[in-house]
């Protein structure tokens, strides 16, 4: 099958709030999942079995890229195809792409006197360079990863030649044929929430309708709400219940879990379903399900109590409760200083309805081939 270099023609939004296809900034942040595969439960299937299926070297340089050179490969502005932004990174100024990932730095970490570092401040030496770092993300970052970042902000061809190189390996190797897969299903989901007139809405209103659920406190794309000039929600095939934050020169980017919005006039099966299996993959494993059990049995739980009274891991019970929160089925509050989770029976009963709907639907007959139906 051809791989499709152009999308849907770039979105003109008239008012300030919307949703669009936006394929590189989608794709862009499918590249970012597959950096996180091994921190991070709930994302779609695809991103594990992919990470599972690449190089150790394809992963090592993914998370050196993703992570160490993130803002050299975050977009500022909207693309008509991934291609093309591949094309934009390898013919702009070497330089360019080492003064992306330090403005994005300088910006968050102004000194005292709000004076902000030079970059040949930051970069004077190595030792200089992590103190820097600390400051802002405090231990938050991987300093082998880190390590080498720095000889690449040093060597800006050196930095654009790998960030090119990767991505357009990436793009022909793993992306191109899954954004053929998806893509129809995206544009099903904007041509869905199209045909909403959010213009009634305040922003706030508008997000928590878009996303499916009420807005927390620790959705980090909170704060744009007020400050973006505009915001346009990006739907993921990928993300699982989780949600993303892209800031640009005149927008902001929210990606979220595609789905498909209650008074949409058209039915898509697809959506609904993916909207499902993210639900239902919270539910599908043994240590979030004691997770659950053991808040509806004590009615609320510090995630302490659950680190001991389940015999888990620190890290294991943050990520278990960070997907079961996420996904819905938690509410979390601060209380004492800690964290405590209590059950959203809504979520549950919600969830179970849902499927029950789902199952008795008949068009969704058509999303089972005769292959599928028999486990291939």
């Amino acid at each position: 099958m051809p791989i499709a270099t152009s999308d849907l023609p770039l979105p003109t939004l008239e008012t300030n709030v919307g949703v669009a296809l936006e394929p590189v900034q989608n794709i862009q942040h499918t590249l970012t999942l597959l950096a996180h595969a091994e921190d991070v439960s709930g994302y779609d299937e695809w991103v594990y079995r992919t990470h599972a299926s690449m190089s150790a070297e394809e992963r090592d340089t993914n998370l050196l890229v993703m992570n160490g050179l993130y803002y050299a490969t975050r977009p500022r502005a909207a693309y008509p195809s991934f291609p093309a932004y591949i094309e934009h990174l390898a013919t702009v100024p070497a330089i360019h792409l080492r003064d992306k990932v330090l403005s994005a730095y300088l910006r968050m970490m102004p000194l005292a006197d709000d004076r902000q570092l030079t970059p040949e401040e930051v970069l004077a030496d190595l030792n200089t360079f992590m103190a820097f770092l600390r400051r802002g993300f405090g231990d938050h970052f991987i300093l082998e990863i880190e390590r080498r970042a720095y000889t690449y902000l040093l060597d800006p061809p050196a930095l654009q030649g790998l960030v090119v190189g990767h991505l357009r390996a990436m793009w022909y190797k793993y992306l191109a044929v899954e954004w053929e897969r998806v893509r129809p299903m995206l544009q099903k989901a904007v041509r869905a929430f199209d045909s909403i007139d959010l213009s009634s809405m305040d922003r706030a209103a508008a997000a928590e309708y878009i996303v499916g659920r009420p807005l927390r406190k620790d959705d980090k794309w909170c704060d744009e709400l007020d400050d973006a000039e505009r915001l346009v929600f990006v739907p993921s095939a990928h993300i699982g219940p989780y949600t993303a934050k892209i800031r640009g020169e005149d927008r902001t980017w929210i990606l979220f879990g595609a789905r498909q919005p209650q008074d949409a006039g058209e039915m898509a099966p697809e959506l609904t379903r993916a909207e499902l299996l993210v639900r239902l993959n919270a539910l599908a494993d043994d240590s979030r399900l004691n997770i659950l059990r053991l808040i509806v049995d004590t009615g609320e739980a510090r995630s302490a109590d659950i680190i001991q009274l389940l015999d888990m891991s620190q890290s294991a019970a943050s990520r278990h409760l960070q997907q079961l929160t996420a996904a819905g089925f938690l509410h979390e509050r601060r209380c004492n200083g800690a964290k405590c989770y209590h059950l959203n029976s809504d979520r549950v009963d919600d969830t179970l309805s849902a499927l029950a709907s789902f199952l008795a639907r008949t068009e969704t007959r058509e999303l089972i081939s005769p292959g599928r139906a028999k486990g291939e």
